[in-house]
């Protein structure tokens, strides 16, 4: 898939940070030690995807990275901005990573409402018209299993380890172009 030397950025907001865990238990820590390769935990609590949008050119400046993981979402959905504009913004960063010929792994973050959690339609159709590897349902079914979660919208370990997991099968199975 890439070199040895390549570099990983995860690229998101508390999920990606690994809010309430220990840094070594955060899914992109787990995710380097089963690549056995560096990933660069670039979350930031609290993070919507316009603060990542006027993040990425800086961190992209790095330029050893060769792949993004890429995780928004979340408090959009919970600030209630709107969801084009949350997919305006996925788009944006996607483009701006392509520019660089960085690849993208885009990780989907449920909706949260009174019925539960489900994949928002619009991470399907941006990995369809970018034409880019989804990982779509891991973090429902994660935050869906109270063994899994520390509070509604959080993993617990156990929850981060399931998810670097997922994302290393993705990652294994997947041919970048």
């Amino acid at each position: 898939m890439f070199t040895p030397q390549d570099t990983i950025l995860a690229f998101g907001d508390s999920i990606t940070y690994g809010y309430g865990v220990h840094t070594s238990q955060s899914y992109p820590s787990v995710l380097a030690s089963l690549l056995n390769r560096k990933v660069i935990n670039a979350g930031v609590n609290g993070d919507t995807s316009e603060d990542g949008l006027s993040r990425l050119p800086n961190l992209l400046q790095d330029t050893s990275i060769k792949l993004i993981l890429l995780c928004f979402g979340g408090n959009d959905i919970l600030q209630q901005k709107s969801l084009s504009s949350l997919k305006a913004n996925l788009k944006t960063m996607i483009q701006i990573a392509k520019e660089q010929n960085i690849h993208i792994l885009l990780i989907s973050v449920p909706n949260f409402s009174a019925f539960g959690l489900s994949p928002l339609a619009l991470y399907k159709d941006i990995a369809r018209e970018e034409n880019i590897p989804l990982l779509n349902d891991t973090l429902t079914d994660i935050l869906s299993n109270p063994n899994y979660k520390i509070d509604q919208i959080h993993p617990n370990a156990s929850g981060y380890k399931i998810m670097s997991e997922k994302i290393y099968e993705k990652l294994e199975e997947t041919t970048f172009e």
